[in-house]
């Protein structure tokens, strides 16, 4: 068990499934105490209870005031003030520009760019006065290139990644630090159906691992694999005609990926575009 981590006021969105739920449990096997946040309230408990440790599970919908707000408040009712807030929860279409319902469109913003904003917004002053505190959200690969057929998820994640960096700047000297993970393509049904690219396909652990690792030392940007970011900056310095090669053979087209595939269907279904289960 690390020390850093025993003890600590984890909050984390997105909780019940993939990326968030192996987050908890890690953070849990390490000693802190944990509540995670999911858009299904009876998810959330019922994983809460299979993880080790002090986990607790609520109903979350990061797109509500309300809802966020609750969530936080009720976290620090069972445990205390929250040590670390990670924003994980996110949705993805996948598909041409130009055949992208508004609905998804709508959706990815409000989730993955206003739902970081707003929980940044609202835990954000409380550690600023304890002066402790970090915020770590889970952005994307997509953050700094962008993959055709991601293309509205990609400029969330170059959002989230704007937003903080102006937040981390106004937060220098309090105590409070901001943290950015930027996985490439991992293993969850957020990605399911799509294509790696270049680099390889990666698991929840994996970037459980980097965020407890971000936490135990902190700074501002993590990609996973670490290759990643030095790779665009490099890129960025060639001028265009050498730059497009490059990045068309590293960045997956998503777009020739889930041509005629019903892989997504059912994810894009409930989690994006809010239909039914059949």
């Amino acid at each position: 068990m690390k020390r850093t981590h025993a003890g600590l006021v984890v909050a984390i969105t997105g909780g019940a499934a993939g990326i968030g739920r192996e987050i908890a449990h890690q953070f849990a096997e390490a000693g802190a105490r944990v509540c995670i946040g999911d858009l299904s309230g009876h998810d959330a408990r019922v994983v809460a209870r299979q993880l080790p440790g002090t986990v607790h599970g609520c109903e979350l919908d990061v797109t509500d005031e309300r809802s966020f707000h609750s969530f936080l408040a009720t976290t620090e009712a069972l445990l205390g003030p929250i040590d670390v807030l990670v924003n994980n929860a996110g949705v993805m279409w996948v598909g041409s520009f130009d055949a992208e319902p508004d609905t998804a469109t709508a959706r990815m913003i409000a989730v993955n760019l206003h739902g970081v904003i707003r929980g940044v917004r609202l835990v954000a002053p409380g550690m600023r006065t304890r002066r402790r505190g970090h915020i770590v959200t889970i952005a994307s690969a997509a953050a700094k290139v962008s993959p055709p057929g991601e293309s509205t998820y990609a400029a969330t994640k170059h959002g989230v990644l704007g937003y903080l960096t102006g937040v981390r700047e106004e937060l220098r000297g309090t105590g409070v630090r901001v943290s950015v993970v930027m996985p490439g393509v991992v293993d969850t049904e957020l990605a399911v159906g799509t294509a790696t690219g270049a680099a390889k396909l990666l698991q929840p652990g994996d970037v459980a691992r980097a965020v407890l690792d971000v936490v135990e030392r902190p700074r501002f940007e993590v990609s996973i694999p670490g290759y990643v970011s030095p790779l665009v900056h490099l890129a960025g310095l060639l001028p265009q005609r050498l730059r497009d090669p490059l990045l068309r053979r590293a960045v997956p087209n998503q777009v020739a990926a889930v041509r005629g595939s019903a892989a997504r269907d059912a994810y894009e279904g409930r989690r994006v575009l809010g239909e039914p289960d059949s």
